[in-house]
């Protein structure tokens, strides 16, 4: 009888072993320890490791300027802001780095959010209505993905990635009078590819369609100061929705959106993630604010990043090093096969150099990689020292 079987929910979760079959094996290659802050050299579990892995791409995470920002923050207004920003949680620093924003970006607004994760969530899921349409590129971001999924849409269509063709296909099976809303990464967190803006900008006119740019790498990254894709092809008008994250070039944690005033102020009254959220710590807008003013006033930093990135990707093909070519700070290094992405990245930490595995469903199947990703303030000594350490790894691999 149907009655009969008994189905605990946690049984998933008994069965899951994949983890611990990895640690056992001695090849689990996460939630690693810092034991100092965040810079291009780090001690990780108890190790002295040069870090090519975060996204820390100015250098302002353990800058005295963001600290100190943070700091004075922090004594000012409190650890918290004990609430929502649609009620008792918004300060006049929120404010203030909204209206900087806004600048920031060529918009007449922006609107703060706890995560960039929550930011693609609470502006996809309020924007986008029960008749309208998305049309999303194949390598966007795991929270344009599950905002997709949480809105209203009609339909969500997936592109090829950065296919223009693909896109115009999907494009041309909507309704002509139908809601859409192009949505792209502006540079793509696991390849480094940057989105072919002007041919999309190019597909929505023709379309009818709103274009959203997801610029959480973009920013700092490429762009008149580090403005992002949208300046970087001097399409800033042109692009309807720009966001980012904090947690990367900012040195921070939070997100925001920047767009047409209507836009934010519709967001702001019916975004759920927003409204039901508690706001951005003061210590985190502060250091995100003086992050926003370094990057402006040192561009210096930003031809810093594109240039030791150069540098690197230039040795590593020298090594024999698979890559995927880029002009950003992002170099994928191919390992193709799951395990071998894992025995690559513990030889590598056993090297002194930290590195990301990418395994499916981050990628495809037979495309596994390592994620190496760079900063304003490496060295290339310590490019140098990385290089070795690769070669000394691809020697035992292959």
């Amino acid at each position: 009888m149907a009655g009969d079987t008994n189905v605990d929910i946690f049984e998933k979760c008994y069965n899951f072993t994949e983890a611990r079959d990895a640690i056992a094996s001695g090849l689990y290659p996460y939630f690693h320890a810092l034991h100092t802050a965040q810079d291009t050299e780090v001690v990780m579990d108890g190790r002295r490791i040069i870090m090519i892995g975060s996204n820390n791409y100015m250098g302002l995470t353990n800058d005295p300027r963001t600290k100190k920002a943070a700091a004075e923050a922090l004594e000012q207004y409190g650890t918290g802001c004990s609430g929502s920003r649609f009620l008792n949680g918004t300060l006049k620093l929120h404010e203030q780095l909204e209206a900087e924003l806004a600048e920031f970006f060529g918009k007449e607004a922006a609107l703060t959010f706890s995560t960039g994760f929550q930011t693609n969530l609470g502006v996809i899921t309020a924007v986008v209505g029960r008749h309208d349409y998305i049309i999303n590129d194949a390598e966007n971001h795991a929270s344009i993905i599950d905002a997709c999924r949480l809105s209203f849409a009609k339909k969500v269509l997936k592109y090829d990635h950065n296919d223009m063709a693909s896109l115009e296909e999907r494009l041309a099976r909507l309704p002509e009078e139908a809601g859409k809303l192009i949505i792209t990464d502006g540079v793509f967190s696991m390849s480094g590819d940057i989105a072919n803006l002007p041919k999309i900008v190019e597909l929505a006119k023709k379309y009818n369609a709103r274009v959203m740019v997801d610029d959480a790498h973009g920013v700092g990254m490429i762009g008149d100061c580090g403005r992002g894709t949208a300046a970087y092809y001097g399409l800033t008008d042109e692009v309807d929705i720009i966001m980012t994250t904090f947690s990367k070039s900012l040195a921070s944690l939070g997100g925001c959106v920047a767009a047409s005033a209507p836009v934010i102020d519709y967001i702001k009254h019916r975004s759920r993630p927003f409204i039901f959220s508690a706001s951005i710590p003061p210590a985190n807008v502060a250091a995100a604010r003086e992050a926003l003013r370094i990057m402006q006033e040192e561009p210096e930093r930003q031809k810093a990043l594109i240039d030791i990135s150069n540098y690197m990707r230039a040795r590593l093909k020298e090594a024999g090093i698979p890559i995927i070519e880029g002009k950003t700070a992002i170099i994928p290094v191919y390992t193709y096969e799951m395990h071998r992405t894992f025995l690559a990245t513990k030889l590598l930490f056993e090297e002194g150099v930290y590195v990301n595995p990418v395994i499916p469903p981050a990628v495809n199947e037979g495309e596994c990689m390592l994620r190496t990703s760079y900063t304003a303030t490496h060295t290339r000594e310590q490019m140098d020292t990385a290089v070795e350490a690769f070669k000394r790894v691809w020697a035992k691999l292959y």
